[in-house]
């Protein structure tokens, strides 16, 4: 039920609240973090900037949820970038090696072919993900966001007795 919640909460936003700079910026910022491995010194660092910046929370962990999943299915192709970057590319292996060699730099586990080549992809899809993100908010709050309640999923969700029994249960003792 968090999860119907969570998406719930997320249409609510694409109708109103935030502008849609913040919602595609928590939802970019989102894919990157689930996109790239979560327990390095990056995966943090994005976390705290996610925290840190007035931009959706809803949208980050609805876009970490979708892209950790999409992550697992793109893995071969991150450790393919990923070894064509530390292997294969002789020009950069210097950098590798004085990173490897600084105080905090293992942290970030760019030895790992996987770690560093989903990190370098998710921030080049970064900027795609935001602008797709910012004109889906903009045409969803412009035509989208009627037809979406007009519908009988949505209907059938939000009537459903089972989800009105969740609300009544997270709701129970606020006055």
């Amino acid at each position: 039920m968090f999860w119907l919640q969570l998406i719930r909460n997320f249409i609510k936003i694409l109708r109103a609240g935030q502008t849609p700079f913040q919602i595609a910026a928590g939802f970019a910022l989102g894919s990157i973090v689930g996109l790239s491995s979560s327990f390095t010194l990056q995966g943090l660092c994005l976390w705290l900037v996610i925290f840190a910046l007035n931009v959706n929370l809803s949208a980050a962990f609805l876009a970490f949820t979708i892209f950790s999943l999409l992550a697992y299915l793109l893995d071969p192709l991150f450790h393919w970038l990923g070894f064509f970057l530390l292997v294969e590319s002789p020009a950069l292996r210097d950098l590798w090696t004085s990173l490897y060699n600084a105080p905090i730099a293992p942290m970030t586990r760019f030895n790992n072919t996987v770690v560093l080549g989903s990190f370098v992809g998710a921030v080049i899809l970064f900027p795609v993900t935001f602008i797709a993100m910012r004109r889906f908010v903009i045409a969803y709050r412009a035509t989208l966001g009627a037809r979406v309640e007009r519908s009988k999923i949505y209907r059938i969700i939000s009537q459903s007795t089972l989800f009105r029994w969740y609300e009544r249960i997270r709701n129970f003792g606020e006055s």
